[in-house]
């Protein structure tokens, strides 16, 4: 149950109590990050779905807005930040760690999370009406499998957060939650199933231009995983 929550205290900024938990709670954490995904996409899905009572740009625009706010936009800084580490590193992998560790946002970290933004925000406006809204409700889970399948497959950039959640990673709980999508994709959307190479996609990526994970590459590949999802539920609909 610490575990559980613990997920939840760090992948949304929703009200829990404190909880005093050590480091094999911390590692175990990591195993529910899918179920924080639930209640970010029942939070976005209902969003959704207040909004496009008024119209579809409300609607889209409230989904993203509570999908920003629940987050507390932690993924979306982990994207910035690893924009701007592969646009200024130029291959050199001391370079690379320097921008990852420097709290200041560049301009490729401001260009991609402004992408990001409005990718979402169109694909939320094409979803309206065109998917249902359960399905929506799937993508944060889908794309917070990745931290699972990122850590059991990559080596750790460096030592940090990522790697403290990262303990606790193991095949089994991975092979569940990709039991748990496949079911859903099934009862939902076959689009939903997307989300599997996206994450050995930006795997491959991380592997080639950053060599390894970390918590950064851990939110930014789920920033884009949702992305990617999300936009072929909008192409399969």
């Amino acid at each position: 149950m610490k575990a559980l929550i613990l997920a939840v205290q760090f992948m949304t900024r929703l009200p829990l109590p404190a909880v005093a938990a050590n480091e094999k709670d911390f590692a175990q954490a990591i195993r529910w990050f899918p179920m924080a995904g639930i209640f970010i996409g029942l939070c976005v899905a209902g969003a959704a779905w207040a909004g496009q009572r008024h119209d579809p740009w409300t609607g889209a625009l409230a989904a993203l807005l509570v999908w920003v706010a629940i987050t507390g936009a932690l993924h979306l800084d982990g994207l910035g930040d690893i924009a701007d580490a592969a646009g200024a590193a130029h291959g050199d992998r001391e370079r690379l760690s320097a921008v990852l560790a420097d709290p200041h946002i560049g301009s490729f970290g401001v260009t991609a999370i402004g992408l990001q933004l409005i990718a979402k925000l169109i694909l939320l406006r094409l979803a309206m009406g065109t998917i249902p809204l359960a399905a929506l409700a799937v993508v944060p889970v889908a794309a917070r499998i990745g931290p699972l399948f990122w850590t059991l497959t990559l080596p750790p950039l460096h030592r940090g957060m990522g790697t403290s959640f990262g303990a606790g990673a193991n095949w089994p709980a991975c092979l569940a939650w990709f039991l748990v999508l496949d079911a859903l994709a099934w009862w939902w959307s076959p689009a939903l199933l997307f989300a599997l190479p996206a994450m050995a996609i930006w795997n491959l990526w991380l592997r080639r231009k950053i060599g390894g994970i970390s918590g950064d590459g851990h939110g930014a590949g789920i920033e884009l995983v949702e992305t990617a999802t999300l936009a072929l539920l909008v192409l399969a609909a």
